[in-house]
């Protein structure tokens, strides 16, 4: 019914892009990691949708929102506020093997005890599981990027590692659901990533950087 070999495919490189947003120290390069995976889960959710037609409604608008709005926000952004991150808490080597360890740490945790996690005896096998041990894996490192990072776009890129891995998990546990696709839509976070960006241009115009750890010289 699904196109098992290409959704594995595309949910796989859903971690690397991810690793990519993370670690790039460029965030014009991180931005353009997050921007591949947002085609990369246009392209799952084009895959799924020969079970669930209303998917292709929301690839429709993950496309304009996901690969479209928020690429080019945060692009308009950081012209304004520099393209190199500020340092993170973690350097280079180190945060590569902490990478590493969550890689290989929760993919395999989730995709060996998927079964505790999804609600049906079919999202655990196949496909579904492997898009399964994907989601938290991307979910966990967004996570990772929002706790190391100091620069506040950064942290921005983070979220929206979030939501995707959370939209991949949506996706792979009620694929057949119309209402997948409503809550999927609904739940876009780009309005959210704009007022964010928002209030870090206006930081860096008030402290001249985007560092979150300065925000403490926020007052009243």
């Amino acid at each position: 019914m699904y196109p098992v070999k290409v959704i594995e495919t595309l949910s796989l490189l859903m971690v690397i892009t991810s690793v990519s947003a993370v670690e790039s120290r460029n965030l014009r390069y991180a931005t353009w990691a997050y921007m591949m995976q947002a085609l990369l889960i246009c392209g799952l959710l084009v895959s799924f949708a020969r079970g669930n037609p209303a998917l292709y409604w929301w690839a429709a608008a993950a496309l304009a929102t996901k690969a479209i709005i928020t690429p080019w926000l945060l692009t308009a952004y950081i012209r304004r506020t520099g393209e190199e991150e500020v340092p993170a808490i973690v350097g280079f080597g180190p945060s590569v093997l902490v990478t590493a360890v969550i890689l290989i740490l929760f993919y395999r945790l989730v995709h060996t005890h998927a079964g505790f996690l999804a609600p049906t005896s079919e999202a655990a096998t196949g496909v579904f599981r492997t898009n399964l041990a994907v989601a938290l894996t991307v979910f966990v490192l967004g996570i990772y990027a929002m706790l190391t990072r100091r620069d506040a776009i950064k942290t921005v890129i983070g979220l929206c590692l979030l939501e995707n891995a959370a939209h991949l998990s949506l996706v792979s546990l009620a694929p057949l659901l119309k209402e997948t696709a409503l809550i999927g839509i609904a739940t876009e976070v780009v309005v959210t990533v704009y007022l964010l960006l928002y209030i870090i241009a206006q930081i860096r115009e008030q402290f001249g950087t985007t560092d979150t750890y300065l925000l403490t010289e926020l007052h009243w």
